[in-house]
Formats: C-alpha cells, structure tokens, sequence
C-alpha cells in the first residue's frame, strides 16, 4: 500500500473519531448549558416567601425545586419561625420525588430537633413509609422489609392513638405476609433440591411465625409433601389434620387430602375437602404483598398553607409543648 494511500485511510480515520466526538459533546451540552429540564434554582428572598414558594412548587409538583426552596431557606435563616415546618416539607418532598434515603435524613433531622412536636407523629409515618415503598421482591433480599416493619412498628408504639397507627398496622400485616412469602420462596427451592430438612424449617417458621398471612395453607401442604417423601407418615397425618381444620376450603388441603388418600393415612379426623365451615373457622383474606402504590398523605402544613404569602406571624408552625411519649407496649402474639 502506498504512503499516499495510507495517510488518506489515516484522516478518514481520525475524522471519523472527530465527528462522534462531536457528536458526544454535543449531546453532552444540552446538559451543560442549560437546555435540559433542570428544575430552576430557588433565588434567596425573605424566609416568608421562600416558604410559600416552596409550598407552590410541591403544589405544581415541582419537587426537586421544593426540596432546594425549604433547604436554602434552613441554611439563610436557622432561627425562623418556618424552620420546623420547612424541614418537615422537605422531607416530603423528597419522599413524592422517591429520593426515600434523603427524606429520610430529612425526618430525622425534624424528629430530632422535635421530638414533641405536633407533626412529630406524622414524621415517624412519613419516615415508615419510606422504607415501606422500598421494599423489594421476594425474589431479592428482605431486609428494606424488616426495616420498614421496625419504622411501622415504632409510629404504633409512640404514637397509638394517632390517625396513623391504623395504617401503620395494615402496612406491617403486609410487611409479614411479604416475609413469609420470601420463605416459601426459599423453601420450595429447597424442596426442589430434595434438601428436605431445609424446606421443613422453612415451612414451620412461615407456620409459627406467620401465622396470619395466606401462605399457611400452603406451608402447611408442603409439609404434608415432605413428610411423605421423607417416609414420616404421622407427621404427614398430623399436618393434613391441622391443615383440614383450620382452611378445609383452601385448594391446599385437596391436594393434601389426595396425597394422603393415596397413602392410604386418612382418617376420620380428616374433614371432606371444602365442606362449609361455620363462620367462626372461616379465615380473613389477607392483602397481597406490599406494592408501591398510593401516595402518603401531606402534611397537615401544606393542606393548611394560604395560596397568598402568609404573615411570620399565621406561620402553621406549632409550639414545641412536653409531651409524654406512650410506654411501649408488648407485641401480641398471634393465635
């Protein structure tokens, strides 16, 4: 090949890394320069306005810029009677933008200036949510679960006659059929892999320990199906009597029910598959497991803010007043 020949393959070579460099840089600039999407910055005005433009842009659902108006407005003017309810609006800023770790920084930094708060109660539940829309599939680790669970538990706990201790209960019922989900989960893969001693601990935790959710027909058919492979007939017998008694409507128990019939282990204990129960034995439907779905309620600041710039002095901020926080009360047990 010729001298000539190769410094013309050179430049077409090096124009081309030049154009998709250019190319690049200038996708890059749109960024750069301004002609993008970025939420506009919050200019510095008095703690007044810049409350209540931090109030209009969670309104119009402008959250990032939300967020930056209550943070610049902590930093200008630490002393302000907007402070406490400035960084409670942040937080749940942050908490509709699905920046969970930074709302939660944010409500922790309220709860622990304060404690006694009126809102106080509605920071702990904002702060539990947070770590209940993180909660993963069961196919993944479950420990955003047990971490939302701990936070749910603490807004009952402190605060139990809160409209929000109600709430807070449903989520946790969730939260433990999404555990006991996870553990059927596994045991099954265990079961799969004949490592039967693996699956029966699985099985039982999800029959002692969550005994409320909807996945004990279940568990408890498992365990009829190991027993059985295991050659434990009695304990395959005691299962089933347990699993006919308690849900002798559920397709878990007819499949039971078969098994054992051609084992020839059914006895008279056995209830006939989906016989009526009385409505004492029947079992309430439990949720499926928690989705991100919903939005958490505002707080009570941003419902009650003017449209207009309000006065320092009709700021919705609430006295700081001692409060006594409730005993922490013994987890009930389940039946």
């Amino acid at each position: 090949m010729s001298v000539s020949a190769i410094t013309h393959l050179s430049v077409r070579y090096r124009l081309r890394h030049l154009v998709s460099a250019g190319l690049l840089l200038g996708l890059s600039g749109c960024g750069l320069f301004g002609h993008g999407k970025d939420e506009p910055k919050p200019k510095l005005a008095s703690a007044e306005t810049m409350y209540n433009n931090g109030i209009d842009a969670l309104r119009t659902r402008r959250y990032t810029l939300a967020a930056a108006e209550f943070e610049v407005l902590q930093q200008n003017y630490p002393y302000s009677g907007y402070i406490a309810n400035a960084q409670l609006m942040e937080g749940y800023a942050y908490y509709l933008k699905g920046k969970y770790p930074e709302a939660v920084q944010q409500l922790n930094r309220f709860i622990g200036l304060h404690p006694t708060s009126a809102d106080a109660s509605y920071a702990y539940y904002l702060r539990a949510l947070c770590f209940y829309e993180q909660i993963a599939d069961v196919q993944r680790d479950q420990q955003g679960t047990v971490e939302a669970m701990d936070a749910l538990e603490e807004v009952i706990t402190r605060f139990p006659q809160s409209k929000y201790a109600r709430d807070a209960q449903l989520k946790i019922d969730l939260c433990r059929d999404h555990l006991a989900g996870k553990e059927m989960l596994v045991g099954r893969y265990y079961q799969r892999e004949r490592n039967y001693e693996a699956a029966i601990n699985r099985y039982q935790r999800v029959v002692q320990d969550f005994q409320t959710t909807n996945h004990v027909p279940e568990a408890l058919e498992r365990m009829v199906e190991v027993y059985l492979d295991l050659g434990l007939t009695d304990q395959a017998r005691k299962s089933g009597i347990v699993l006919g008694f308690n849900y002798p409507g559920s397709k878990w128990y007819r499949f039971a029910y078969s098994d054992l019939k051609r084992y020839k282990l059914l006895t008279n204990k056995f209830p006939m598959p989906g016989q009526v129960v009385n409505a004492s034995q029947q079992k309430t439907a439990v949720a499926p497991p928690p989705t991100s779905t919903g939005i958490g309620p505002a707080p009570a600041a941003l419902t009650q803010a003017p449209a207009k710039p309000m006065d320092i002095k009709a700021a919705p901020v609430q006295p700081v007043k001692a409060q006594p926080v409730a005993p922490q009360q013994p987890a009930a047990t389940a039946h």
